[in-house]
């Protein structure tokens, strides 16, 4: 009589993001727009030491606040500045706002989050209570109280815009995973014997991810414009800094006799904003599990 023997096999491990998302993501025309622009004031900011034509920070009072020419593309601002190599270096410096702020809020965002939602009862209590009373104040008004008692400086202004985006990834991850921690493998991984580190860490976190992914994105837009926004009102960068809300700070005296000083900042900042947005919304739409 015949033995048969029955095998099992071993499951192959999932990635993050498949090529199901990453196709749906190819196939969605504003968001490939959106990754262009990304891409190219990624590259302009890391290479703007040898693109820009002219030094970002050598004044020449002879061509102050001329408009667009041959020589100076985007025209010179209020001192005599290439505007032009000023933008370039600009993409840098909101680059790593952006990137910097949405760090800090994932960081902290996400352990509180994670925490409050897993553990529940005092934990989700305690958490969710201070989360509130960060949510009362008008992000923008907290992020300007935080720069002015710590004392404007672009280092504290990241650290701001870091702050008041901690409630929303804290709120996101959260919610997620009271979700997720219902699900049965949850369960199979606490009958198993699993600390409550390791369910954490093998299971709730990488079900997060998606989510957090998609959020980080719009929220480095949002970023940019909250470092913008401290920029204009003074409390941001130093002044000799090219951040895009420092020069339309600082060209808004000449909004009449010069505005290429004010547009062009403006439009950098919409552009870069719109970027993101349209990239958020095309990975939103890619990872939604119901597309699947």
């Amino acid at each position: 009589m015949a033995t048969t023997t029955t095998t099992f096999d071993t499951p192959t491990p999932r990635p993050l993001i498949g090529y199901g998302p990453l196709r749906r993501l190819m196939r969605a025309p504003m968001a490939m727009v959106g990754l262009f622009i990304v891409l190219a004031f990624i590259f302009v900011g890391l290479t703007a030491d040898w693109i820009a034509p002219h030094d970002y920070d050598l004044p020449d009072f002879s061509m102050a606040r001329k408009g667009p020419s041959p020589g100076h593309l985007l025209g010179n601002d209020e001192i005599g500045r290439d505007m032009l190599s000023r933008l370039m270096h600009g993409a840098r410096i909101s680059l790593t706002i952006g990137l910097t702020s949405v760090a800090i809020g994932v960081s902290f965002g996400v352990v509180l989050g994670v925490l409050s939602g897993y553990f529940g009862g005092f934990t989700d209590l305690l958490i969710m209570r201070l989360i509130d009373i960060m949510l009362a104040f008008p992000s923008i008004l907290l992020a300007i109280m935080m720069v002015a008692f710590l004392g404007p400086s672009l280092q504290n202004a990241m650290l701001a815009i870091g702050v008041i985006s901690i409630p929303v990834y804290a709120r996101l991850v959260r919610s997620s995973t009271l979700t997720i921690k219902e699900e049965s493998f949850i369960e199979a991984a606490r009958a198993l014997g699993g600390s409550h580190f390791f369910i954490l860490l093998r299971h709730i976190l990488p079900n997060v991810v998606a989510p957090i992914i998609v959020q980080s994105t719009l929220q480095i837009a949002a970023a940019i414009q909250a470092a913008a926004a401290l920029g204009f009102l003074g409390i941001g960068a130093p002044p000799d800094v090219p951040e895009w809300g420092n020069m339309i700070q600082k060209g808004r005296a000449y909004i009449f006799s010069a505005p290429h000083i004010v547009v062009f900042p403006g439009l950098a900042t919409m552009f870069v904003v719109l970027g993101f947005s349209l990239l958020g919304d095309g990975l939103r739409d890619a990872l939604d599990p119901r597309l699947k």
